[in-house]
Order: C-alpha cells, then sequence, then structure tokens
C-alpha cells in the first residue's frame, strides 16, 4: 500500500520527495552525541581534531564544530583528551564551550605532522562504511518500480517540446529502473531530453565522506549533487535530488575507477559510484578515445549487479552502483552488442524533429532570456528551414540550432546597441551561426568530421527499404528505380546492412561501396 499522500503548494505529491522511509531515515540520522554513536575509530578521530588545531596553531572551538559537524559533548571529550595527552592547551574561552580557544603545543604539532604525512584529510567527519552500506541497503531496497505522479511527470517535461514517444520510454525506465539506449542524428535533442530524467525519480541520502581503514572515501559531489531543502540532523549526511552524472567524449577507463588524491587525502569516487540512485549518461558514445567497447565491459558488472568494487590500501570494498545507465550517440544502434543491449533494454530513436517545434524552442528560447521581437522574427525563422520549393531555404531543422541561434541573437542585439530584436539582426545571426553557415553552402560537417561510406542497395521492395533505412540511422538516404543510396559512418559493412533489412522482411539483390565519401563519389562521377 503507498503512503498517505500529501500536497505542497506546488500541486507535487509531497511523499514523493520525503516519503515514510525517508521519513524513518531521517530518524536514524540524528547528530551523534558521543564517540560510541559516532561508530569511528577514537584514532581517526582524534587525529582529525588535532590535524585542524595544527593547521590554525589557535583556533576556536566553534571553527573546529563548522569544519567537523561533530556535536559539542564529542568536541569537548576529545579535545580535554588532547590537552591531557599535552598535545594542545586550552589559551582562553568563557562560559560556553563554543568560544573557548586550542593552541598547539610542539609535541602536538609533531604528531599532526606525522598523521599529515599518512593522510592529509581535513573536513567533515565521514561516516563509518558500515552505516554507509546499511542505510543505503535500506534506501535501495524495493527501489523499483516507482509509481511516479503525473504531476512529477507533467512538471519534468514542461519545457519540453514534442518527441512525446521519447517521453514515455524514459518514464518507462524511470519507473522499473533499467536502462536506454537514445540514437538520432546531432541537435535532435538526445543530451536535453535524458537531462530530465533523474527529475522523475526520488531524492537520496548519501554520506559527504566515508571512513573505511583509517582512509577517506569522497562521496559527495556538489558538481552533481543537487541538495535538497530538508536535511538530516547530521551534518555528515546529505540528502540530495537524484543524480544525474554526465560523461561524454573524455571519459576514459581510468575515469570510471576510484582514484586516490593525495593533495586532498581522499579517494575521489567514480562517475559509476556517484551516480548511485539516479542516471549515469555515457553521452557521444564512440566518440571516447579508449575504446568503446572495453568502456561498456567495464560498466557491465555495477549495472546488473548494482555493486561496484573499490581498492582501498589493496583492500576490495563494496560500493552501490544502482544507477539508470543511458548511453546516447549519433552513431547506429549496432554500436553495442547483445550483451550491452540487455542493460538497456529501452530504446528511443530520435527522428529530425519537425519544422512547427523547432520554432517553438525558438520561441521558448527567445523568451526564456527575455528578447523583444515581433511576428515577424518567427516567420522568417521558418524561412531557413522551409523548402525550396515553398520559398525557403531548405536547410535541416535542428533543435540546437534554436538555442543557439536564439542566444547569438541576443548577442548581436546587444553589440548593435539595440532595444529589440528585427529582422536585420536575426540575419547577422543567422551569418555567423556555424552550422547553418556550412549547410547554406552545402557543406555537410558530418562527412568532414568523419569519414563515411557511401552504399547502393538494390532491391525490388524500393519504397520498403528506403523508409527502413531511413530509421536505421543513416547519414542520408535517396532513392533510385531500383535501389536505395545511403550513407554511412564508417565501420558499418555490407553484410549489416542486408542482415537489418532482411530482419524487416525486405528482400537485398545486391549491395555495392560506391564510394568512402562524398567527396570520392562526386570525384568518381565526374572522371567516369
Amino acid at each position: 500500500m503507498p503512503p498517505t499522500i500529501h500536497y505542497l503548494r506546488t500541486g507535487v505529491k509531497m511523499s514523493y520527495y520525503h516519503d515514510s522511509k525517508m521519513e524513518k531515515i531521517f530518524d536514524i540520522l540524528k547528530q551523534p552525541r558521543s564517540l560510541e554513536e559516532l561508530q569511528l575509530p577514537d584514532t581517526f578521530i582524534d587525529g582529525l581534531i588535532l590535524k585542524i588545531v595544527s593547521s590554525y596553531g589557535t583556533v576556536q572551538t566553534s571553527s573546529i564544530n563548522e569544519i567537523t559537524g561533530l556535536h559539542w559533548d564529542i568536541l569537548e571529550e576529545i579535545l580535554k583528551k588532547l590537552e591531557k595527552q599535552g598535545f594542545c592547551a586550552q589559551v582562553s574561552g568563557g562560559f560556553l564551550f563554543s568560544s573557548v580557544k586550542y593552541s598547539i603545543t610542539k609535541k602536538g604539532h609533531e604528531k599532526a605532522r606525522r598523521l599529515s604525512e599518512e593522510n592529509p584529510y581535513m573536513g567533515v567527519a565521514p561516516v563509518s562504511y558500515d552505516d554507509y552500506y546499511q542505510i543505503m541497503e535500506a534506501q535501495l531496497k524495493n527501489r523499483y518500480p516507482l509509481i511516479i505522479p503525473p504531476e512529477v511527470v507533467e512538471k519534468t517535461f514542461r519545457n519540453v517540446v514534442g518527441v512525446e514517444y521519447a517521453r514515455e520510454s524514459l518514464v518507462e525506465a524511470c519507473i522499473i529502473g533499467k536502462g536506454i539506449f537514445v540514437y538520432g542524428a546531432p541537435g535532435t535533442g538526445k543530451t536535453f531530453l535524458v537531462s530530465k530524467m533523474p527529475n522523475l525519480l526520488p531524492p537520496i541520502v548519501i554520506p559527504k565522506f566515508i571512513e573505511f581503514g583509517g582512509k577517506v572515501i569522497q562521496i559527495y559531489d556538489s558538481d552533481f549533487h543537487k541538495k535538497c531543502r530538508e536535511q538530516p540532523d547530521d551534518l555528515r549526511w546529505v540528502k540530495i535530488y537524484a543524480p544525474f552524472v554526465l560523461t561524454g567524449a573524455e571519459l576514459t577507463l581510468n575515469k570510471l575507477e576510484t582514484n586516490y588524491n593525495p593533495n586532498k587525502g581522499v579517494y575521489e569516487t567514480s562517475p559509476i559510484i556517484k551516480a548511485n540512485g539516479g542516471v549515469l549518461l555515457i553521452d557521444d558514445l564512440g566518440r571516447q578515445r579508449d575504446d568503446h567497447k572495453l568502456i561498456l565491459n567495464r560498466l557491465i558488472v555495477p549495472m546488473e549487479n548494482k555493486k561496484d568494487v573499490l581498492y582501498v590500501k589493496g583492500i576490495p570494498v563494496i560500493f552501490h552502483s544502482h544507477f539508470i545507465p543511458v548511453f546516447s550517440t549519433n552513431l547506429d544502434v549496432s554500436i553495442m552488442d547483445e550483451a550491452h543491449l540487455r542493460r538497456a533494454p529501452l530504446h528511443v530513436f530520435l527522428k529530425k524533429p519537425k519544422l512547427s517545434d523547432v520554432v517553438e524552442v525558438f520561441r521558448l528560447n527567445m523568451d526564456a532570456i527575455h528578447e523583444e521581437y515581433n511576428a515577424d522574427i518567427l516567420k522568417r525563422f521558418v524561412k531557413v528551414y522551409e523548402s525550396k520549393e515553398n520559398g525557403g531555404e531548405g536547410l535541416k531543422p535542428s533543435f540546437a540550432h534554436a538555442r543557439d541561434l536564439a542566444q547569438i541573437t541576443q548577442a548581436v542585439r546587444i553589440n548593435k546597441g539595440k532595444d529589440h530584436i528585427d529582422t536585420e539582426i536575426l540575419e547577422e545571426a543567422l551569418q555567423k551561426h556555424v552550422l547553418i553557415a556550412l549547410q547554406r553552402m552545402n557543406i555537410d560537417i558530418a562527412q568532414v568530421a568523419r569519414k563515411t561510406c557511401t552504399f547502393r542497395v538494390e532491391t525490388a521492395q524500393v519504397t520498403k527499404a528506403y523508409r527502413a533505412l531511413l530509421k536505421y540511422g543513416a547519414n542520408e538516404v535517396s532513392q533510385e528505380s531500383n535501389a536505395v543510396l545511403l550513407d554511412m559512418d564508417e565501420g558499418i559493412t555490407p553484410v549489416q546492412i542486408a542482415k537489418y533489412l532482411n530482419n524487416k522482411d525486405i528482400k537485398v539483390d545486391r549491395i555495392d561501396l560506391i564510394a568512402e565519401s562524398k567527396k570520392e563519389l562526386r570525384k568518381t562521377i565526374l572522371e567516369s
């Protein structure tokens, strides 16, 4: 039975963001008031506080409290113990312990120096590994399937234009916690759309740092983890919205591992662990420097088992990796083999957007940056993409064009010192948009940027084959009387094309590789 539903002023169901399970976790995560409740080695906490006192020379206890997040009772107990051992001395203070100042002694400074050489970490007190594992297990157990309130779905896709078919698949991936493969031509909004997915997921509580074997492991990363308004009493923990961890062409196998940072004295966790409870997007799959198949193979175990292994001083430590994997590419679906696709069983092929949707995105972006314009601006924008038969330029509409062109138009307007957008400003912005300029010169950037192959597919089912190949991810498809011409990225073979068409019940008579690029094809035609 779902918990009782409460409503916020926003109309979104409160229980989805802070349900009964989250309430119980908040009850557990009260701030520890004793070393026993803290469940960390005494030597670790003693060393942490001593290093902080040593780094300041003389420091007020309120500063130590702010840095470590430890309760006053624990700080008082440890500081008095350190003072008794001759490592620090109280130099001033009042009635309240928070106003007391401590100074490091020569003996304490020497001890702190040795501790820092072994582990330089100074910051918020970590949580024990056992506490981390148990709290994560309690949150992630039976997390799926989710019942996502309609209000959450509506709010998530409020600014998304069109692509209803894609929205459904993303919602369903979040309901069951399964991976999804998103592919389509550049500029169809793949990354933008996937970035909405975490908004469909409930929040999660994570520790900022974990202690294991005297070492510190960093979990919280402000670049990927956004704090919720309500937070646990124990400042060592943080409630975050479901994380969205984005990696792209810069991803390497090494970056998928947890690496030690000697300057900070912490193990910095990998994207696999940071994405726990949320979404991990591998964007531009196939563009990585390392072989993408090796990267996909590295992800199989954490995707399958929802656990990943981190090595601390050579000791394997298990961490939760309960993320939804998303793979995005403008290459063909065959870039992933069956073993990888089983871990991302849902898919979305983003088709070339409708002109009306691109116009709407341009309008929304203009409104979002508070630009004034008249109806003539939208009419001129339409003409850029309308067919030449209808008096337009015949360029390929793109959501990316709409977003970027709105910003370029604003820059031109400000540079010209005008107070609103007119057609003159739009014309100048169109000339300055690199992809629009290249299309106007009949330069296909996809062909320039990467090597492509042109195939001629002979078949008696030309129309059916043409429609099927449009969905196959070809860069360009055209028809002849008894054949279909298509441009594909290098690496696609005639056997793959024939297999794909045969699966669509289309009989192939012959497939020829005409040329390795359009440039070579034109050269071949001219020479013949």
